[in-house]
C-alpha cells in the first residue's frame, strides 16, 4: 500500500525523468523553506533552495537526457521516506568540473545512491541525495589522480 507520503516522493522522480522533465513541478513539490542537499558531488556538498531547487534536475538532464532513477527499495517511515536507488543514463552532455570540462563519452552509467526525504503538511521540507560518487567518476573514465594527490602532500623539506 502506497502512502501519500511515498506517493509525493514518487512524483518527484517522476518529474526528474529524462522524458519528462517538468524542473516547476518539481520545484513545487518543495516547502516554501524546502532545502535540496546534494551530497557527494564535485565540490563535496551543495544545498539549494528557493529557485535553485531544480538545478541539479536541469544540471542531470542536461548529463544524461536518458536518466532514470530505478528505485530498489523504498522505506516509509511517518513523514520520512528512505531509498536506494541507482541513477542510470547516458554521458551525453558535457560534465563542468572546477578545471575544466570533461566530454561526453556514450558511456552508461548505473550510479548507486540513496535518497532521504523528509515531508511536512504535505511538502518536501528537505531532500538529502547521497550519490555514489565513486562509482560515477570510475564509470566516465575518471580515475583518480594519485600521484598528483601524493606530490601535493609530500612535507616540505
Amino acid at each position: 500500500m502506497t502512502t501519500d507520503t511515498e506517493a509525493l516522493v514518487r512524483r518527484a522522480y517522476h518529474l526528474t525523468e529524462g522524458d519528462v522533465l517538468d524542473v516547476q513541478g518539481f520545484v513545487d513539490l518543495f516547502a516554501e523553506d524546502g532545502v535540496f542537499n546534494g551530497i557527494g558531488g564535485v565540490s563535496g556538498q551543495e544545498s539549494y533552495r528557493g529557485e535553485q531547487l531544480g538545478d541539479v534536475v536541469v544540471w542531470m538532464g542536461k548529463l544524461f537526457p536518458d536518466v532514470h532513477r530505478e528505485l530498489h527499495r523504498v522505506n516509509v517511515l511517518g513523514n520520512v521516506v528512505a531509498i536506494e536507488l541507482s541513477i542510470q543514463g547516458t554521458f551525453l552532455g558535457p560534465f563542468e568540473t572546477p578545471v575544466g570540462v570533461i566530454q561526453p563519452t556514450g558511456a552508461k552509467l548505473d550510479i548507486p545512491t540513496a535518497d532521504f526525504w523528509y515531508l511536512s503538511d504535505g511538502k518536501i521540507k528537505m531532500f538529502n541525495c547521497h550519490i555514489g560518487m565513486t562509482t560515477m567518476f570510475a564509470q566516465l573514465g575518471v580515475l583518480p589522480d594519485f600521484t598528483s594527490a601524493i606530490a601535493a602532500s609530500a612535507p616540505e623539506r
